[in-house]
């Protein structure tokens, strides 16, 4: 198991910065539409995406998002986070092999323990995917926890 610690509502500094990257694998699409319910040939048709104006397949645009959801819960504000909102603009599709990098900034800190962030997804040739401005209730506390290990998920 790895252990994360949190940035609590009093240590938050506007202009802080984090990230978090994953590359984009097959499974991770067909786990995408499996739970969301999401099966838009664009994103599981090869054949179909390849006479859109995209060419190929790509990801849900919500993919995208819930990598930004994991960057807030895992890295800045961290574990005790609360999402309470999310404003996104779409600009480049994100494709099968892209490492994507989630790049959070705090831009204002909010009474009540919230705080407004900003939410950038790139590619791997730092082209922009993903622009919008995350509120999130930062945890009180600091602390650290361990992350639950998830167990191997055999898709097909």
């Amino acid at each position: 198991m790895s252990k994360v610690s949190n940035v609590p509502y009093s240590a938050l500094q506007v202009g802080q910065t984090a990230t978090f990257s994953k590359t984009l694998e097959e499974r991770d699409l067909l786990l995408f539409a499996a739970v969301s319910g999401d099966r838009n040939p664009v994103h599981l048709d090869a054949d179909y995406a390849a006479k859109t104006m995209f060419k190929e397949r790509i990801a849900h645009g919500m993919f995208t998002g819930a990598l930004i959801s994991a960057a807030i819960a895992c890295e800045l504000p961290g574990p005790g986070s609360i999402y309470l909102g999310q404003q996104l603009t779409f600009s480049r599709p994100a494709k099968l092999g892209d490492t994507l990098t989630v790049q959070l900034e705090v831009l204002e800190l909010l009474p009540k323990f919230r705080v407004r962030i900003a939410t950038r997804v790139f590619n791997q040739n730092s082209e922009q995917l993903v622009d919008g401005v995350a509120e999130v209730l930062a945890p009180r506390k600091q602390e650290e926890v361990e992350l639950t290990e998830l167990p191997p998920i055999q898709v097909g």
